[in-house]
């Protein structure tokens, strides 16, 4: 039987990149978005998931569409580069709305569906900012640390019913994201927009480059198949050396 996944933030870069890889293996996707794309890969869903509700009317309608549900993986996010003095506060409730509750909502709407597919798995897309930290960045820095907590918790309760939960952690990757965050981190460091992707970007990895998202994706179709059937509980990073300093 046709196996069935909800992807977030699937309307353009990683998202879109894992929907893609995931339909062209076989699965079901209902690829959710604030603003989907119709002709985008899976079947395109609409909804705010810094809300409640739009994090419990994803999971009904993948339900509803596909009879099933066996995995989740939580993508959604965005960017916010300031200092901490200025940091607007309305953009950290946010940022922690959709990179740490939102993972949340969607397992514990979910639960019940992937204890029932009997092989249940959610990968939630972190990143290398999950396990160390950069200036200007606290909101998307602390969702990021919160996030792999949640992720060890559901491994925790998830293993007895055969629900594993895990995520990858990427440097920074060539997505819409990343683009427009040069300018703001430009500002930030006082420093011309063509002096950042070496000097503030890259300068932690040892290697010197960013990811594509299909890179990514395939980290996720590896977590989601058989292959990994021990990955839970812990991240799967893939930072370019970041972390090895």
């Amino acid at each position: 039987m046709t196996e069935a996944a909800l992807v977030t933030g699937a309307a353009s870069g990683i998202g879109r990149a894992i929907a893609e890889r995931l339909v062209a293996d076989g699965w079901d996707v209902l690829a959710v978005d604030f603003t989907p794309d119709e002709d985008g890969p899976g079947e395109a869903f609409a909804a705010d998931l810094t809300t409640r509700e739009g994090n419990r009317v994803a999971v009904d309608a993948a339900l509803e569409r596909f009879g099933r549900l066996d995995a989740l993986v939580p993508n959604a996010g965005f960017q916010h580069v300031s200092p901490v003095e200025s940091f607007d506060e309305d953009r950290w409730d946010a940022l922690v709305a959709l990179l740490l509750t939102s993972p949340f909502l969607l397992a514990r709407y979910a639960w019940s569906a992937l204890r029932e597919s009997g092989n249940g798995r959610i990968v939630v897309v972190a990143s290398v900012h999950g396990l160390v930290a950069s200036p200007f960045k606290a909101g998307y820095v602390s969702a990021k640390h919160g996030v792999l907590g949640l992720v060890k918790t559901l491994a925790l309760e998830g293993a007895p019913t055969g629900i594993r939960a895990s995520a990858v952690c990427p440097g920074y990757v060539r997505t819409p994201l990343v683009e427009e965050q040069i300018a703001d981190q430009a500002r930030a460091h006082g420093m011309p927009e063509e002096r950042v992707l070496e000097e503030v970007l890259l300068a932690p990895q040892a290697l010197k480059r960013m990811l594509e998202p299909s890179e990514v994706a395939d980290a996720v179709a590896y977590l989601l198949g058989p292959r990994a059937a021990v990955f839970t509980g812990a991240p799967l990073v893939m930072d370019g050396g970041w972390t090895a300093r």
